[in-house]
């Protein structure tokens, strides 16, 4: 692939663009183990394992992008936030371009409410997305949640057994639900519907104080990534998100 296209597809800009920042000699291409300054916007590359600079940022090519945010309070998982700024901010911008066109950039894999803190998932990938976020696939997430109210096994087996929310008669089951402590709810659900959590706890007579998602299939937000930070998955995580589940 030239040099350009390969910019382009990864969001620095129209090729107009990508072609100037070559030609500047502001990308440098690693060949051998060493940098080389690349002048020549036709210049062709091979995708797989490809490492560039653009202004001195290292960068590595993905044909695809899946990755991994902890999402901190305070962010809007929207692309056009009404209130608090969008956690597309906490990325740079070659993430949020790539692709170009109306649909250009990584996509949230679902949403978090604004207050709600922990993991989310982007790509740019829509079957990938789809895989997630489709009800019929049934991906468990993991939710920590800090409640008002001390706990009682009366509240944790309503929450096993099925409650009803306002806007639908079929009752909602979460999948695993346990008292961590009088505060502390594990609830792991296979749905995503709005504001669901908060709403089943307020359905057997509690509120939640704090939320936080800690896992979403296979893979749990480690400490290492703090609030604000986010990482690429790797070909295994990504594996793991997608494969089927047995039965």
């Amino acid at each position: 692939m030239q040099l350009q296209d390969i910019l382009f597809s990864q969001g620095f800009g129209t090729r107009r663009i990508c072609c100037g920042l070559i030609q500047q000699g502001l990308v440098k291409v690693r060949i051998d183990e060493a940098w080389a300054v690349c002048l020549d916007p036709s210049a062709s590359f091979s995708e797989e394992g490809l490492a560039f600079q653009v202004q001195g940022e290292p960068w590595a090519y993905h044909e695809r992008a899946y990755l991994m945010v902890h999402k901190p309070a305070g962010f809007e998982c929207s692309q056009k936030p009404s209130t608090y700024p969008s956690v597309y901010t906490l990325l740079p911008g070659p993430l949020r371009a790539r692709g170009g066109g109306a649909a250009a950039g990584v996509q949230a894999v679902g949403r978090l409410d604004q207050d709600t803190t922990g993991l989310l998932l982007m790509s740019d990938d829509g079957k990938f997305i789809h895989r997630l976020t489709s009800p019929r696939h049934h991906v468990p997430k993991v939710y920590e949640v800090r409640v008002k109210h001390p706990l009682d096994t009366t509240q944790v087996g309503r929450l096993l057994e099925g409650v009803v929310l306002d806007d639908d008669p079929k009752p909602v089951r979460a999948q695993a639900c346990s008292a961590e402590d009088e505060h502390h709810l594990r609830l792991t659900l296979t749905e995503g519907k709005y504001h669901q959590v908060k709403r089943m706890v307020a359905a057997v007579g509690n509120r939640v104080e704090g939320l936080h998602r800690s896992s979403v299939g296979p893979l749990s937000l480690t400490p290492e990534l703090g609030p604000g930070r986010w990482r690429w998955l790797t070909a295994e995580e990504v594996r793991l998100l997608t494969q089927k589940t047995p039965g």
